[in-house]
């Protein structure tokens, strides 16, 4: 078995172990909620401080990864959406929630772990520079579009409405607060207590597996329930159409060969739990959001072989 393949089936192997500790009941659904608390607001912040302080940016160009990714993000933001209203007759929530279900990349729970896994530090590098800005970029795209559709689409959108529950969740959000105090540590030049740094590593180091097995915990919790025509369409947009656009845009641009293929790779993984969130804020196709984020996870674990298959042939 190559080390690609077996980092592929450990990552996925922690999900499916999570579900599993969820389908069987060795674990109550309070505990999964738990877990994924510690996860996202204990270890991986701390994940992404430490790599704030300790990380080595040069040769990143992250206006040309961001402009890749997020071009490719909109794009199959807008095809979810037609997808939702036009095809499948849904109102212009639901279309909402169907764009932000095929453009919005598990990056935290699934994707921290998978880049370590694959690409070790380098690549967790590249990542953090995405999600220091795929948080407040998909939460404002998604705040002004719940002021214009999740209203009664009959309102006005206003800014001052909008900047302000921007600024209330992103700086409430530990993810935020972790990469923020990271970067003000970095820059004031001050090293880490050893104590505080092996508290910070030993915390940081459960990141991943923690996050994987709360994930798979998360699916048992919502699992699937209609809408599965729906779901299966917005599955192939996110698993096939948004990483083959950050494919070409990458390409066109010349980007690094790590930095393109970490792209790649993160615009493959399925949706994660924000997508359900956002439905459930919108009070409307939670089902739709919940069965995309199960069908995607459980293919993902083929299509994401495939795309790391794509990258290394053709970036090396």
């Amino acid at each position: 078995m190559s080390l690609l393949t077996e980092t592929v089936l450990f990552v996925f192997s922690l999900v499916a172990l999570g579900y599993l500790a969820g389908l069987t009941g060795y674990l109550r659904p309070a505990s999964g909620e738990g877990i994924s608390d510690f996860a996202v607001s204990v270890a991986m912040p701390l994940l992404l401080f430490q790599t704030m302080v300790k990380a080595d940016f040069h040769g990143v160009a992250p206006w040309p990864l961001w402009g890749a990714y997020f071009t490719a993000a909109a794009i199959t933001w807008a095809a979810g959406h037609l997808v939702t209203t036009r095809i499948f007759g849904r109102d212009a929530r639901a279309g909402v929630v169907g764009g932000v279900s095929s453009a919005y990349s598990n990056v935290v729970l699934l994707g921290a772990p998978f880049i370590l896994g694959i690409f070790g530090p380098s690549g967790f590098e590249v990542l953090s520079l995405l999600v220091s800005v795929h948080l407040p970029v998909m939460m404002m795209a998604s705040i002004v579009l719940f002021e214009m559709f999740g209203r009664g689409g009959g309102e006005h959108v206003h800014p001052q409405r909008v900047l302000r529950s921007f600024l209330r969740r992103m700086f409430i959000n530990p993810l935020i607060i972790g990469i923020l105090l990271g970067l003000a540590w970095r820059l004031s030049g001050v090293p880490l207590p050893s104590l505080v740094m092996r508290l910070v590593d030993a915390l940081a180091n459960t990141a991943g597996p923690v996050a994987l097995f709360a994930m798979g915990l998360s699916l048992r919790r919502f699992g699937i329930s209609g809408n599965v025509r729906p779901a299966l369409a917005l599955s192939a947009l996110k698993l096939f159409l948004m990483p083959a656009l950050v494919l070409a845009f990458v390409w066109l641009l010349g980007l690094p060969p790590l930095t393109a293929k970490v792209a790649v790779v993160v615009a493959a993984l399925p949706s994660g739990i924000n997508s359900y969130l956002i439905a459930v804020q919108f009070n409307t196709g939670q089902a739709l959001a919940s069965n995309q984020m199960t069908i995607a996870t459980a293919s993902a674990a083929v299509t994401t072989a495939f795309w790391l298959t794509i990258v290394l042939h053709v970036f090396g």
